[in-house]
């Protein structure tokens, strides 16, 4: 145990804690990355985050290392074998959205250069810097959320509510919502 001040949602439990130190809230740019935040956010949608990231390495294995460009292309069995791997979450309708999903992920690529310039672009290209002392005061969804889930729904893509959307505007940093306390605040604020 070290004596950091953190956010009080991952305290005790050291994969939340080292998840918390080191990725969330960091500004990510590259589209993969943002691609398997997206899908694991969607898997998450129902249940807690710690149940994701505990099965995180499995579906890292199961959907090719999150590579939308394969995942796009998955055929009936191969959604059959995913709904079968009882090392993931076996859910019907989030394994489709994921096929789905990537394909409209290229389809943004496609017409915006790469999905991080689309999905910035709702931020103004800068991360939100929230000040919030208590996670009591942190909210569930903003209007930036609901008119990013808006467009995904819009574009066709699936199990992207405006609380998924959320939790993946935070969990890629295009928000900053550590704590004040937290000792990860003032750095994710110096990362541009």
């Amino acid at each position: 145990m070290d004596d950091k001040k953190r956010c009080q949602w991952c305290v005790g439990d050291p994969l939340y804690e080292a998840y918390h130190d080191h990725e969330w809230g960091v500004p990510i740019h590259e589209d993969q990355l943002l691609f398997e935040f997206l899908t694991l956010e969607t898997f998450q949608a129902g249940l807690s985050w710690i149940t994701i990231l505990k099965k995180r390495e499995n579906f890292r294995s199961a959907f090719d290392s999150f590579d939308y460009q394969r995942i796009a292309h998955y055929n009936e069995d191969k959604i059959q074998d995913l709904l079968h791997d009882a090392r993931i979450i076996r859910n019907q309708k989030k394994i489709r959205a994921t096929v789905n999903n990537a394909q409209r992920f290229m389809e943004i690529q496609k017409s915006h250069g790469s999905f991080s310039s689309y999905i910035w672009d709702f931020v103004g290209n800068t991360p939100i810097q929230n000040s919030y002392t208590k996670e009591s005061e942190l909210p569930v969804t903003t209007d930036i959320a609901t008119n990013l889930s808006r467009d995904l729904k819009k574009r066709g893509f699936r199990f992207v509510g405006p609380t998924v959307v959320y939790a993946h505007m935070q969990a890629t940093g295009m928000v900053n919502d550590h704590t004040t306390a937290c000792f990860r605040y003032e750095e994710i604020k110096a990362i541009r």
